[in-house]
């Protein structure tokens, strides 16, 4: 951006030359590229990076020169009086999301003609030709404020009228009634416009534009239209102040392919509290230089800004910059920022002002202190750190989480094993894998230790396989070990296999007999045990869908899944990824094992820890406990044997209702009163609500209406015995 070091002193005292403020702005994070010497003045040009947009501007960088040399800033002259009554005329704005503030003001009576000389030179200094007084006041008021204007012709502006939003807005927003009077049904078709540049373009549908009583008349904060630009016979005018939103003026000016001084502001983000005073001033110029009466203003102001808090420690500053300043020294560098400061005893409470919206943090205070303060006065020191590196960092996480699996494991009973990385074929063909499955895509050795096993292997059954075998050979009659270890999956290429990291674990029982009775499946027994462990590790987000593995039992069997769909990173890939699986072994491979016992139970579980870590460990939210007591409702019904009681859960707990706490089921039972082919599952609801004590008639109704839909979407009934 060019700057000229005349007008530049128009808002500031400066005592230094040209080259001493060059570097005090360079040193401040506002580069100056170049300083172009022009007759009797001189022209810096300034490299404005793209969080900077309150720097567009003369005033901006005066700001920041103010701020630095602890200079005043001078305002120019903006207060205008209205000299007429009330404005015929009126602004919606359809769009606020879009459009957060529209002002207006009318100037009649001016006269159009050539600019005067010393406007005329301003901006060419600045890169713009001069085009005409009105317009040019616009472009001045541009570069002085940062904050872009538009002149319409008002003669042009049909029916008095200033509407704001994109066609679908306008289409939605005005009543149907008022929609055909004023010609809107041209929206239901591409809008076309001729825009300032006499191009014409066809304008994409959510682009936000400025519309008459008929028509598109401007593309906002891009370009306006030809019909209703300001032409030498022009005698009244709409000048036009807004705030837009800078995604959207950042997308049309794109899809356009039109680049424009207002376009560059806007789609930045220019100062909403600014808008009235850059209206103001156009207004005062344009009566000094076309004459001309100024009238009543209009000002819509429908989305407010809210200035974001920021607590800034003075301890925090000193620690980030490696400098010893004071509480004093610490807002005196903020002081000529605009900064709405709050001093407590330890820290500063601080609002940002509109201009400066890429301020959110203490970080970013932080830096403004640096800036101001003075990047050549910080020395350079070698920071006191201790460096890890990411891959450390990562094996840090991995190990963590893997002490955890094994401190639940250890506390729910179970022993740890470490076996052999080697297999054989035969106990592949023992779990019955299929020939595509890439559990049979072994790595072969050259020297076994023996040839019953010459393979890597790629699941850890196997291993509790032997392990069982080995125990029930010496008396042990009852099992619980468990295993953290590598598989190794053979690649087609002669490259390197796939190593991951696995956890497997081995349950065993056989029936006998007790002094109390426990009718509680082995199969539920580890399957809370995998709950347990996932909960420590503070994995909520699973859940055990019927499994296919040939090895399991069909009917005392699940696949694990983890929802991943709550991680950034992984949305777009399928919702849920499989990890492993837990479930008994086939009877028919533990009747192959000729194990003597009655109805011995051997349930396996295996997981692929890598799998897990993305979701493991992850950050605890607290809440306090509840003031008021819960009501629960146990409810059985009857369903299909094949229904999965996972999707059962799903639809409990997708019913819309905040009253609904928790849901689990409790039972699940075939034989004695249940069909053939049906089964009978038990769940439970606890209500509580967080304002109230709530009364059993309230839930009676919320659970007969929670019980409907779950027959609904079960085709079920419930259990009446």
């Amino acid at each position: 951006m060019r700057v000229p070091f005349e007008w530049l002193k128009e808002f500031i005292e400066i005592k230094e030359s040209p080259n001493e403020v060059a570097h005090r702005l360079t040193m401040s994070g506002l580069e100056v590229e170049a300083i172009e010497q022009m007759d009797s003045d001189v022209v810096f040009e300034i490299n404005v990076t793209p969080n900077r947009p309150d720097c567009l501007s003369v005033i901006g960088i005066a700001r920041e020169l103010s701020a630095a040399y602890k200079t005043p800033l001078i305002f120019p002259e903006h207060d205008v009086l209205a000299e007429t009554g009330e404005l015929d005329f009126n602004v919606d704005i359809v769009d606020t999301e879009l459009c957060h503030r529209y002002a207006g003001r009318v100037v009649k009576n001016l006269k159009v003609g050539n600019s005067p000389e010393w406007l005329k030179r301003r901006l060419e200094l600045c890169g713009i030709r001069s085009i005409n007084n009105v317009v040019d006041v616009t472009n001045y008021v541009l570069l002085e404020l940062g904050h872009p204007l538009h002149a319409f012709d008002l003669r042009t502006i049909k029916g008095h009228r200033i509407i704001v939003g994109t066609s679908k807005k306008v289409r939605t927003g005005v009543p149907k009634k008022s929609c055909d009077f004023l010609g809107y049904k041209s929206c239901d078709s591409k809008i076309k416009m001729r825009t300032l540049d006499g191009i014409e373009r066809e304008i994409p549908d959510d682009a936000l534009l400025i519309w008459d009583a008929e028509r598109p008349i401007a593309v906002a904060g891009v370009m306006g239209g030809m019909e209703t630009g300001v032409i030498d016979s022009t005698q009244d005018i709409f000048i036009e102040s807004a705030y837009f939103e800078p995604i959207s003026i950042r997308k049309t000016s794109k899809a356009l392919g039109l680049k424009t001084e207002s376009s560059y502001r806007f789609e930045r983000g220019t100062d909403i509290k600014m808008l009235k005073k850059a209206l103001d001033r156009a207004a005062y110029l344009m009566k000094e230089i076309a004459g001309g009466t100024i009238c009543g203003k209009i000002d819509i102001y429908p989305k407010r800004y809210k200035p974001d808090e920021i607590s800034v420690r003075y301890n925090k500053v000193n620690e980030i910059l490696g400098l010893k300043l004071t509480k004093e020294e610490i807002i005196g560098c903020l002081d000529g920022l605009g900064f709405e400061m709050k001093k407590m005893a330890n820290s500063l409470k601080i609002k940002t002002p509109a201009y400066r919206r890429d301020i959110k943090r203490e970080i970013d205070v932080i830096e403004e202190i640096a800036r101001i303060y003075g990047y050549d006065r910080i020395h350079a020191q070698l920071p006191k750190a201790t460096i890890i590196s990411q891959e450390s960092r990562v094996k840090s996480h991995e190990l963590k989480i893997k002490n955890n699996i094994k401190e639940s494991f250890l506390k729910l009973g179970f022993t740890e094993v470490v076996n052999y990385s080697f297999v054989g074929m035969q106990e592949i063909d023992l779990l019955g894998i299929s020939q595509d499955d890439e559990r049979r895509s072994l790595v072969q050795l050259k020297n076994p230790l023996k040839m019953e096993e010459s393979f890597m292997r790629t699941t850890l059954i196997p291993s509790f396989i032997k392990n069982m075998i080995h125990n029930l050979s010496h008396g042990n009659r009852e099992l619980r070990l468990f295993e953290i270890a590598r598989v190794f999956i053979r690649q087609e290429s002669d490259s390197l296999p796939v190593e991951r990291e696995h956890l497997a674990a081995l349950y065993y029982k056989e029936k006998s007999k007790s002094l109390y009775k426990d009718d509680t499946a082995n199969f539920y027994i580890v399957k809370g045990v995998i709950e347990a462990v996932l909960n420590d590790l503070k994995i909520y987000n699973y859940s055990f869908v019927r499994s296919s593995e040939p090895f399991l039992h069909p009917g005392q069997s699940a696949d694990i899944y983890i929802d991943r769909s709550q991680k950034t990173e992984d949305r777009g890939q399928n919702s849920k990824l499989k990890i492993g699986y837990v479930g008994a072994l086939s009877p028919t491979i533990v009747d192959s094992l000729d194990i003597k016992a009655h109805k011995p139970s051997v349930i396996v579980m295996e997981i692929n820890i890598e799998s897990l870590t993305p979701h493991a460990l992850q950050e605890v939210k607290y809440r306090p406990l509840p003031k008021y007591p819960y009501i629960e409702r146990d409810t059985a019904i009857i369903v299909d044997s094949m229904l999965e009681a996972s999707s059962l859960m799903k639809w409990l707990k997708s019913y819309p209702s905040d009253l609904i706490e928790d849901v689990y089921i409790f039972d699940v039972y075939q034989g004695k009163n249940i069909p053939e082919g049906r089964k009978s599952i038990a769940f439970n609801v606890r209500y509580r609500a967080s304002d109230r004590t709530l009364k059993d008639d309230e839930i009676d109704t919320l659970h007969k209406s929670l019980v409907d839909y779950i027959l609904d979407k079960t085709k079920g009934q419930l259990r009446d015995n």
